[in-house]
């Protein structure tokens, strides 16, 4: 018999795992609570004006590949991929802009530049993050984790004196013995914030994260990154999925510790033999089911930390603006006080702020009327959604509006465009209060589960629910983590519990002659 599958949330993760499952023979029915498909990774467009409302980084493009031939594809035919240079550009301080080459003779070179000796030590560094993401790859984000057969292999046990040590350090200190120069310790920390951490805290296995962006290099889809949305749900009802959108599920239906479907708010009862919540988890947890039936109830999320949340700032801007690159880092100088206001005891949002700008525009004429620029802001701050809502031209409440004012008059001191705020002709601010009421996520955080170390790989919350049969877990929050290749990832993973497939590998991809 065919097995009936429903999808909960229409954000990367359910779109990729509705048409993986479609693809094994699956009726799906994916339904999405808000108007339009994306979730994290949405769209806003205003007079002219296309804006990205989440992801902006596309790194792992293996990742992609692999999903991409999963369904007889590849991501050169679905979207159309520009690589930068600079990959990004960094302001730290009162020191002039740095601009960053991916490549390894390129980025050795700008690092001996800044510190003399910086530069053999980075080759090293690069050697030992390749050699941590080729392990993370081929053996632990690809793990279900539903036996301990990919732990116990001779192969990764051999590795045990390399890897413990970078569990057992964090990424700050793991930078802080090789590198001496701020700007180049910003450099190699900063990925952190791709993990919804800190440096100081997130393990120092994470130095990984700089195998993507210095060596292997950054990639744009023209078009924005709705257009990476746009290809996963193309691909999903060429397979047959059923989408429907303004469709909220109110209830995971079972019956005997077994799923037989969900209700949604409008009073509809959609029978299932199989659903996969690719909602906020906490939200599927302590919402959508019964006290009863979780499997992560109140007090497990007790002790748990969630990513950073964030102020976005989305700007159409009057005339150009050379200052930024498509993709633009602004760090403070005390950084540790930075992370400290995120994550500490008494948070409050950073003033100054370490904050990324993005500029589309510098590579896509299609996200903003001609003799315009856009600009997405992201100003990582905590994961609280009392500070507040934002809102369009100013309309926001007072302390987020006002943030977002201070963080617009920060970036024309730092990066020099003194009439920033004068050019300003689209503005909308979008705050943590947004992202619990929008997206239901839990602590209004932005990304997920941060990536520490018991929030990692094994400690991640699994792909399954251990109190309710036929249902499982897609997303951000759950294995492995964090980003869209992440969302990919746990999409297969859905897959690979159903194979009955517990190796710590990728799934076979089809005969490359059928891409």
């Amino acid at each position: 018999m065919t097995r009936k599958t429903v999808i909960v949330g229409g954000g990367i993760a359910g779109l990729a795992t509705a048409a993986l499952l479609a693809e094994e023979g699956d009726d799906v029915v994916l339904l999405e609570a808000r108007a339009e498909l994306g979730g994290r990774a949405g769209s806003w467009s205003s007079d002219g004006f296309r804006f990205d409302t989440g992801p902006s980084w596309y790194l792992m493009p293996e990742v992609f590949d692999h999903f991409f031939h999963l369904l007889g594809t590849s991501a050169e035919k679905e979207l159309d991929l520009v690589r930068l240079d600079p990959a990004y550009r960094i302001y730290s301080g009162d020191d002039a802009p740095v601009d960053v080459v991916s490549g390894r003779e390129a980025s050795t070179a700008l690092f001996e530049s800044i510190e003399p000796g910086a530069g053999g030590r980075l080759d090293a560094y690069l050697d030992s993050a390749a050699d941590a993401y080729e392990l993370a790859v081929s053996r632990f984000l690809y793990d279900p984790y539903t036996t301990t057969e990919g732990l116990r292999d001779p192969a990764l046990l051999k590795r045990l004196p390399t890897l413990l040590p970078l569990l057992a350090r964090t990424l700050s200190s793991h930078i802080e013995k090789r590198f001496t120069d701020r700007r180049l310790r910003q450099i190699l920390g900063y990925p952190a914030v791709f993990l919804g951490g800190s440096p100081y805290a997130v393990p120092s296995l994470y130095h990984l994260m700089s195998h993507l962006d210095l060596d292997d290099g950054v990639l744009y889809p023209r078009g924005g990154f709705v257009e990476v949305i746009a290809a996963i749900e193309r691909l999903a009802r060429a397979r047959g999925v059923r989408v429907e959108t303004d469709a909220e599920v109110s209830r995971i239906v079972t019956e005997g510790g077994e799923v037989t479907g969900v209700e949604l708010e409008d009073g509809r009862f959609i029978a299932a033999d199989h659903v996969v919540s690719t909602a906020d988890l906490h939200h599927t947890e302590t919402k959508l089911l019964a006290e009863k039936e979780r499997t992560y109830p109140e007090k497990w999320w007790d002790k748990r930390v969630p990513s950073f949340g964030a102020l976005l700032v989305l700007l159409g801007v009057r005339g150009e603006l050379p200052q930024l690159a498509h993709h633009t880092l602004v760090f403070t100088e005390d950084w540790r006080s930075n992370f400290e206001a995120i994550f500490g005891k008494d948070t409050r949002i950073p003033d100054p702020a370490s904050l990324y700008v993005c500029r589309p525009s510098a590579t896509d004429t299609g996200v903003a009327p001609e003799g315009f620029e856009n600009l997405f802001v992201l100003v990582p701050v905590p994961s609280d959604p009392s500070l507040g809502h934002g809102g369009v031209d100013g309309d926001g409440d007072a302390l987020i509006e006002a943030a977002a004012d201070q963080v617009i008059a920060q970036i024309a001191e730092t990066c020099g465009i003194p009439d920033l705020a004068e050019r300003i002709v689209v503005r909308r601010t979008i705050s943590p209060g947004d992202f619990e009421a929008d997206l239901h996520t839990w602590r209004g955080n932005a990304l997920g589960l941060a990536h520490t170390l018991n929030q990692s790989a094994m400690f991640r919350p699994k792909n399954a629910s251990r109190r309710v049969a036929g249902l499982s877990y897609a997303g951000g929050s759950a294995l492995p983590g964090i980003g869209l290749p992440m969302c990919l990832i746990s999409a297969e993973l859905v897959v690979k519990r159903l194979r009955g497939d517990s190796s710590p590998g990728p799934l076979p991809e089809p005969a490359r002659s059928a891409v």
